[in-house]
């Protein structure tokens, strides 16, 4: 049985001298533990190198798609005779060659132990090519990678990650300069901070002229239009400024020339990064623009972390905290995160820029999953044509209005005039009878009064008798008096 291994110098076949060794499993190890057991075992029949690093990427990247390389097929036709055994370490290996030349190849757990027996040992089993193998093993692991990952320069989002960030310290940096400088030149000459908007423009004033006296006599036809180079002469014959001395003009000059050399290097930045943006994400980059495009790339960390993101979460992508801020006091959600600095979503009125903002994460998902993933990266006909798209249906949108509530229609019957008419029966109506009274009521409603009845009774005999006597009495006396009460208050009522 011959066996097929692979090494990063090249490919090897060796002869197995004792086949009898793979039968059982749990042995296969004691067989090869040591580098003579392998080499008694085993015998090099031929041994294939590549004659460069492409050469071995090459090679591998073919049996990864389900091909067999020149070389391999060179050793396998010289080494191999019709009807010997091929043991190779990989099952898919096995049905390339299978099909291919048609050479019976065996796989099972007896050759994998086999091969990693030969894989402690390898640099025994081939000692001649021993150096090779070595710088060989580090060259193929990079170019490997490389190609597995399709690198590509231009092609590097870490590139548009760092020069956005940068974008946005310098463009801090420069509202600091320039903020102190006009602050600092103004006790001099105020009323060139009111007339002159420009920041650069301000600045090339000031490292030209430097005192305001000079400003008669000099030409600034080169930095600011005839209207305002005149005004400023007229503003700086009557100006309210205080003097100031040489070593503070010098000062205050070498601030004026560092925010020119960071307002030139900023614009040397933003096309370095148009460029960038326009080969690295083009589709997204027509959506979005460069800048908003950039951020969100530097937000999520990398082009590909980007197009892993559904459409939901590129839309509030930079409204973290306002997302969580929400979701804690369960109040609405944010709209919209970066994404709110697009054109689409600007020029939008308020009331579509949610819709927009959704509609546009959409896009933008599908647009970063091509730029991410697809090998043509040059083209941005999918972001033209999704821009296109988008735009009709804020145009739309805008012509169409605000929604009507649909309400349904209420049809009554036309009132028709009734020739006949008809008079009030007077007879129908009856008169409400009264509650019957109780019987002992008089007709007027006053209760009428019952007469006293008195029992005349037997004299007591003793003091008793007597005691007994007064106690009714007394009581008969209460009894009467509550009756008297109730008939003076039904009187009443």
């Amino acid at each position: 049985m011959l066996v097929l291994f692979e090494t990063a110098a090249g490919y090897a076949v060796f002869k197995l001298s004792d086949e009898k060794a793979l039968k059982k499993v749990d042995n296969i190890w004691d067989e090869f533990n040591t580098a003579e057991k392998a080499q008694e075992k085993l015998q090099l029949v031929s041994f294939k190198k590549f004659k460069t690093t492409a050469d071995a990427v090459e090679a591998t990247s073919a049996l990864t798609d389900g091909k067999i390389n020149k070389t391999l097929k060179k050793l396998l036709k010289s080494a191999v005779e019709e009807g010997e055994e091929l043991a190779v370490g990989d099952a898919k290996l096995g049905n390339i060659i299978k099909e291919k030349l048609s050479l019976s190849c065996v796989h099972n757990s007896s050759i994998s132990e086999l091969m990693r027996g030969i894989r402690s040992h390898i640099d025994d089993l081939l000692a001649e090519h021993k150096e090779e193998m070595n710088a060989m093993n580090l060259a193929v692991a990079h170019s490997l990678a490389r190609y597995r990952v399709k690198f590509n320069p231009e092609k590097i989002d870490t590139m548009i990650v760092q020069a956005v960030s940068l974008l946005d310290d310098l463009d801090k940096e420069l509202n600091n300069y320039v903020m102190r400088s006009r602050e600092w030149y103004g006790w001099h000459f105020p009323e060139l901070g009111k007339i002159v908007q420009d920041h650069q423009a301000y600045a090339k004033i000031v490292q030209s002229v430097g005192m305001r006296q000079k400003i008669a006599e000099s030409d600034l036809s080169a930095i600011l239009p005839e209207e305002l180079e005149a005004r400023v002469k007229e503003e700086a014959e009557i100006s309210m400024g205080t003097d100031i001395s040489d070593i503070d003009l010098i000062h205050i000059q070498g601030l004026c020339d560092q925010v020119i050399e960071l307002s030139q290097y900023r614009a040397q930045l933003f096309d370095y990064l148009k460029n960038r943006m326009s080969a690295l994400a083009p589709n997204l980059t027509v959506l979005l623009g460069e800048l908003v495009g950039a951020r969100l790339i530097s937000h999520a960390g990398s082009l590909v972390s980007l197009a892993k993101a559904p459409a939901s979460t590129i839309q509030i992508l930079g409204a973290e905290k306002a997302l969580f801020r929400a979701l804690k006091t369960k109040k609405d959600t944010p709209k919209y995160g970066l994404i709110y600095h697009a054109q689409l979503i600007t020029q939008a009125p308020p009331k579509l820029k949610g819709k927009m903002a959704r509609k546009l994460a959409a896009k933008c998902s599908l647009a970063t999953r091509i730029d991410a993933l697809t090998d043509d990266s040059t083209s941005n006909e999918v972001g033209i044509e999704a821009r296109a798209a988008l735009e009709t249906v804020l145009r739309t949108e805008q012509e169409r209005g605000p929604k009507k509530l649909r309400t349904p229609s209420h049809k009554h019957d036309k009132y028709e005039f009734k020739s006949e008419t008809y008079e009030y029966d007077g007879s129908a109506d009856a008169v409400r009878s009264k509650r019957k009274k109780f019987n002992d009521d008089d007709e007027n409603g006053h209760s009428a009064k019952r007469p006293k009845v008195e029992e005349v009774k037997d004299e007591p005999e003793n003091e008793a008798d007597l005691s007994s006597l007064s106690l009714e009495k007394k009581k008969k006396k209460k009894k009467d008096k509550k009756v008297k009460e109730e008939e003076e208050e039904e009187d009443d009522e």
